[in-house]
């Protein structure tokens, strides 16, 4: 691990009962081509220099979709009938690209930028390809990167309602055999019980399978799960997950932050019961890890929110 990532997942451990955020939430972003011209470029570079302006040091996640069977991506937010623009992997790169130098060039902060991707498979791309591919091109964007400013890693939005749980162990395996680069879980927990009565989750997942592709796949694999319910249940679901691995010999999950969506809740909401701000769910996944020994947090966490680009087409 870099030492810019260490900076941007390990912070002061004061004040960890009370769970208030050591930084304000970096902004993270659904990424679609926009505009008609659609240059990713320009686009990343006006999405990271923004970013950029904002000055604040940490974890940036860019979500790209859905990988397809013939390699390239659908927007997030669509199903395979969309008619939604798809890109290829090397727009993805150009788009990256564009931010990194954006965010570069318009601020002095320093960034951990996850380049992700989602687990549905109405794509029909196969897990190992799937994954072996992305590791590719987080390493080709990352090789191009100012190493001093921005560190370039994986993201996985994985989520049990939209694939069988090999699928995604597939793909998790894949990426971590073809980079050491790190992959953050920008996970859900489906299913799973917030009680930890049972080990079952949705879609035929377990607890098992949840922590594997949130932590237990390889050391480089770190979770910063997705807090979006304002009733608190998916930290205490994730809190489950954490204590089911302290019990059963995986270790507790590897919690660097949360994951909000607060403002594409403000853009394309409402969510009445999921838009959680950064500060609430940092305190409800705190307080839920918090309650046990065995789970207890010994780093403060992280937050990140994620938002919809400005002027984005009908999905």
């Amino acid at each position: 691990m870099s030492a810019l990532a260490v900076t941007a997942i390990t912070v002061a451990s004061s004040g960890l009962t009370d769970a208030e955020p050591s930084e304000p939430a970096t902004p993270s972003h659904y990424v679609v081509s926009v505009g008609t011209d659609q240059q990713p470029e320009e686009q990343g570079y006006q999405s990271g220099c923004a970013d950029g302006r904002i000055g604040r040091s940490g974890l940036h996640l860019l979500f790209f979709g859905t990988q397809q069977q013939d390699g390239q991506l659908r927007p997030p937010g669509t199903t395979n009938a969309s008619p939604a623009v798809r890109i290829s992997e090397d727009w993805v790169a150009k788009s990256a690209g564009g931010w990194i130098r954006g965010y570069a060039e318009c601020g002095s902060s320093r960034a951990v930028l996850a380049l992700g991707v989602n687990n549905k498979t109405d794509g029909g791309a196969d897990p190992a390809n799937a994954g072996a591919s992305w590791a590719r091109l987080v390493e080709r964007v990352g090789a191009n990167a100012p190493a001093d400013r921005v560190t370039v890693t994986g993201a996985l939005d994985g989520e049990p309602g939209w694939s069988k749980p090999d699928w995604a162990r597939g793909w998790v395996d894949a990426y971590v055999a073809g980079t050491g680069r790190m992959l953050y879980a920008a996970n859900s927990a489906d299913g799973c019980a917030a009680d930890g009565g049972k080990e079952t989750c949705g879609n035929g997942w377990t607890m098992a399978d949840v922590h594997y592709v949130s932590t237990g796949a390889k050391s480089t694999v770190v979770a910063v799960p997705q807090i979006y319910r304002t009733d608190g249940i998916q930290a205490r679901q994730w809190a489950a997950i954490s204590r089911w691995g302290a019990k059963n010999g995986a270790g507790p999950l590897r919690l660097v932050g949360v994951l909000t969506q607060e403002t594409a809740c403000q853009q394309r909401g409402p969510c009445p019961r999921t838009g959680n701000s950064p500060n609430q769910a940092l305190k409800q996944l705190a307080d839920a890890l918090n309650a046990d020994s065995s789970t207890r947090l010994t780093t403060a966490l992280i937050s990140t929110d994620v938002a919809w680009p400005p002027n984005m087409p009908a999905p």
